[in-house]
């Protein structure tokens, strides 16, 4: 087999590879194509490069298969631009600077077995945030911390469960009506509340972590899509500025997060600023954003940032706010479209089926 053998059927797996995450099907093993989108870009444009290099392009199937590249490269360039720093900001940056209205949020997927409790708590105390979400907390988890957490976090909220899915909620600002709910299934919880800034204003936080789409337990992304679509309804009818937080298993560019992100009418801090990859902390090839915050068109961004190595898979998410409402009109979401709204409905609808189909 020739060295042109081998780029044309690397290239003809980067263009399945690309083909793959468009198919309308929520089965675990095509879902999982949307993740390694940025290292499918860097192969594809290696393949096309080297291909270019090394021989000549005068033959009709060459030029058919540098074309399909570039096309798949294309494709897969245009996923990718929003989280580049050349792309414009999605959430302007802040202008104004009362910190009465600024606040900080710090989201951790804490890994449930990991036992170093305290690179979490010089994290926390480096980072200081005044919202702290843990994830993949457990009992252990939150007897390792509480005790220092809650002389800085008098207000807290959470549903520690040992099976991953784990979520404590610890804030220095006061939580108004915070309440524990189970969206899809009684072990997977996620946390509504109002927060109250300093400046008495208040915002809508909902904080979630919807399970993985996977061989051995969920097949079907659906769990994890009706919770995130669920989410999204409840962040629409918001009459306060939103704030969604969590690890959502899944991509910022994937089908179902941007779909949540216009159902939502939220903002992705990431855009414009990069990608923040948090997840796997234990590779340095194989990252990708899977912990969110997202935001109404209320805030502006003071800071943005990926936190340090706590011995968890995931990297922590930071990001610093300032509620500015009267500057909103620069930066409106764009609103969905009756088929985007139809399209969450029927994700919902068919979670609500399969869970009446196993009952």
């Amino acid at each position: 087999m020739t060295f042109k053998n081998i780029l044309q059927i690397l290239g003809g797996i980067a263009v399945v590879l690309t083909l793959v995450p468009f198919v309308a099907a929520d089965y675990w093993w095509i879902r999982v194509f949307d993740f390694p989108h940025m290292q499918l870009t860097i192969f594809t444009a290696i393949a096309t490069i080297a291909y270019l290099m090394k021989f000549d392009i005068k033959w009709a199937k060459d030029y058919a298969f540098m074309t399909i590249m570039i096309v798949c490269l294309t494709v897969q360039a245009i996923k990718i631009y929003p989280y580049t720093p050349i792309s414009p900001f999605e959430v302007l940056n802040a202008t104004e600077y009362d910190k009465e209205s600024q606040f900080s949020v710090l989201v951790s997927n804490v890994l449930q077995k990991n036992k170093n409790h305290k690179l979490l708590l010089e994290e926390v105390k480096q980072k200081d945030p005044d919202i702290l979400l843990l994830l993949e907390a457990d009992t252990v988890w939150l007897n390792a911390v509480n005790n220092e957490l809650k002389e800085e976090y008098p207000y807290y909220r959470g549903s520690p469960i040992s099976n991953t899915y784990g979520m404590l909620l610890y804030s220095k600002l006061p939580l108004v009506n915070p309440e524990v709910h189970y969206l899809i299934d009684d072990s997977i919880p996620s946390i509504d509340a109002q927060v109250q800034l300093k400046s008495g204003e208040k915002i809508q936080l909902y904080a979630i972590h919807p399970t993985p789409p996977m061989p051995q337990h969920n097949t079907r992304s659906t769990d994890r899509d009706a919770e995130m679509m669920k989410t999204a309804f409840k962040s629409r009818k918001s009459k306060l500025p939103v704030l969604v937080i969590g690890d959502f298993n899944d991509v910022a560019w994937s089908e179902s997060t941007e779909l949540f992100k216009e159902v939502s009418e939220l903002l992705d801090l990431r855009i414009g600023r990069g990608l923040f990859n948090t997840f796997s902390a234990d590779s340095n090839i194989m990252r990708w954003p899977l912990d969110h915050i997202f935001v109404s068109e209320h805030f502006k961004a003071v800071e943005v940032l990926r936190g340090n190595d706590i011995d968890s898979d995931h990297f922590p998410a930071y990001a610093k706010l300032s509620l500015e409402p009267e500057g909103k009109d620069a930066q409106l979401p764009k609103l969905p479209t009756e088929g985007q709204l139809k399209n969450a409905y029927e994700i919902i609808e068919k979670e609500a089926t399969q869970k009446d189909t196993k009952q």
